[in-house]
């Protein structure tokens, strides 16, 4: 009976949830009350009183005294920032920035408060389940440890991986991956797999700052797509780029891109991928973030689209586990298999056996997909209540867009104020955040922040934010 109240409990909450989100609950409006639900619904009174309480901790209601719950305002809910940035007209190479480096650096950094760093809390990780695994290591498992691993992967990691595209990608078969030492690596080998020093690489802008970094040591030519914080990646835009420029490959995120938080439409996907496969150029998908999502279904890769084996679909366990277990992984179709079996040889000859095998046993027990389960709904609940709190202490006139997935939110900052000088001003107050300015090659994100939701909202966040939004008037001209 406790199990099944829980279970009542969480299925009210979602469904108010999702009215207050759709409109159907308008700002201001007072809910039924407890007694008026426990009559109409034949629920229980502590089920009705936990379902508030979440809906409470998610920031999407509030309570007053003697009066009861109402819907909380949540303007961020509509707000939309305007598509930015112009890209680049002509092919560049990328310069290192001394500032990128030191951003890097800070967001390591333990003794600052991490609201720069996409990476989650120690304390959102089953870190027990975990222990008990490696504890229960099987004498055949601890010898399978101390020989290499194939540089393709261990078969049972990769039929494991295979199991989990069922319902969305058809026709991935254990064969068709490859297993690497994280997401980097996994873009890493893509790229060389299709481009060769001098090319030129059509990239989101803004993207994600460390690929910048491979690419300037790749030694190729980038070309900038503007990309809209809402639906990703301008389609003219780069179909203007293609005619014009000779696009050797395409590096993009469609689900919940680094740092916008934007999701490509389905049609837009669709649309995509058959330009890119029209004109033969490989398309290399980084595809971190799409198990974080908000909604009912996991969103589609670009790789379902994929006709002629040209997506080679990147991602890892990095961002919903745990990053010190550098397991990534390509999907490839035969297009690009050998090649990047004999890159990953070359590079690292194989993926640690021990990360593959404690990834092996997570995936087998069940235990992942229950962590995912309570992680989308912390990490949906983080990013509410730190966007509530971005409204309640900036500057009245910052613009944000609420992503329907993952735990990043890109600011836009009041005119006239810079974000490295706001970057420096943080930093002095042991707060790390991340200036929009080396989320491109040109300048043009100086008045953006991106912000990150990966840890539970405490009070020390929310003082954080505070300042932060101190700091921002301090600097308005």
């Amino acid at each position: 009976m406790k199990d099944k109240n829980r279970y009542l409990y969480k299925v009210l909450a979602t469904d108010i949830e999702k009215k207050i989100l759709n409109g159907t609950y308008v700002i201001g409006e007072k809910l039924p009350s407890i007694r008026e639900l426990h009559t109409n619904l034949n629920l229980s009174i502590s089920t009705i009183c936990k379902a508030f309480v979440e809906l409470e901790r998610t920031g999407l209601i509030e309570v007053r005294p003697k009066s009861g719950y109402y819907i909380k305002p949540i303007p961020f809910l509509d707000q939309k920032i305007p598509s930015i940035g112009a890209g680049s007209h002509s092919p560049q190479k990328i310069e290192s920035s001394f500032i990128s480096n030191e951003v890097q650096l800070a967001m390591r950094n333990p003794n600052y408060l991490p609201l720069g760093t996409a990476a989650l809390s120690i304390d959102l990780m089953p870190v027990k389940e975990i222990i008990r695994l490696i504890k229960n290591v099987s004498y055949r498992g601890i010898k399978s440890i101390f020989s290499y691993s194939l540089p393709q992967g261990e078969p049972e990691l990769r039929r494991q991986l295979a199991l989990r595209t069922v319902g969305f990608l058809e026709g991935v078969l254990p064969d068709n991956y490859i297993v690497t030492n994280g997401c980097t690596e996994a873009l890493v080998l893509a790229l060389k797999a299709v481009v060769k020093p001098e090319d030129t690489v059509a990239i989101e802008s803004p993207t994600f700052y460390g690929i910048l970094t491979v690419l300037e040591e790749m030694g190729v030519y980038v070309v900038e797509i503007p990309t809209d914080p809402v639906e990703g990646v301008n389609i003219e835009a780069l179909e203007n780029s293609i005619a014009t420029n000779n696009i050797k490959a395409c590096l993009f995120m469609s689900n919940f891109q680094n740092p916008l938080g934007s999701l490509i439409p389905d049609e837009k996907k669709e649309k995509l991928v058959r330009l890119l496969n029209h004109h033969e150029i490989p398309l290399i998908e980084d595809d971190v973030y799409s198990s974080l999502y908000h909604g009912k279904e996991r969103p589609k890769p670009l790789k379902f689209w994929d006709r002629k084996e040209l997506v080679l679909t990147c991602t890892s366990f990095s961002k919903t586990l745990a990053p010190g277990l550098r397991v990534g992984w390509i999907i490839a179709g035969n297009r690009f298999k050998n090649r990047l079996i004999e890159l990953k040889r070359e590079t690292s000859i194989a993926t640690s056996c021990l990360d593959q095998y404690v990834m092996t046993e997570i995936l087998k027990s069940g235990a992942y997909d229950k962590h995912l389960r309570h992680l989308r709904n912390s990490t949906r609940k983080q990013l509410y209540n730190v966007a509530h709190a971005i409204h309640e202490y900036f500057p009245k006139n910052i613009r944000l867009a609420v992503p329907k997935g993952g735990f990043l939110l890109w600011v836009q900052l009041p005119e006239g104020v810079d974000s490295i000088e706001l970057y420096y001003k943080a930093l002095e107050k042991q707060i790390s955040i991340l200036p929009g300015t080396i989320c491109a090659l040109s300048n043009q994100y100086k008045e953006y922040i991106r912000i990150s939701c990966g840890h539970p909202f405490t009070e020390d966040i929310r003082k954080g934010i505070a300042m932060v939004g101190d700091l921002i008037r301090e600097l308005s001209p």
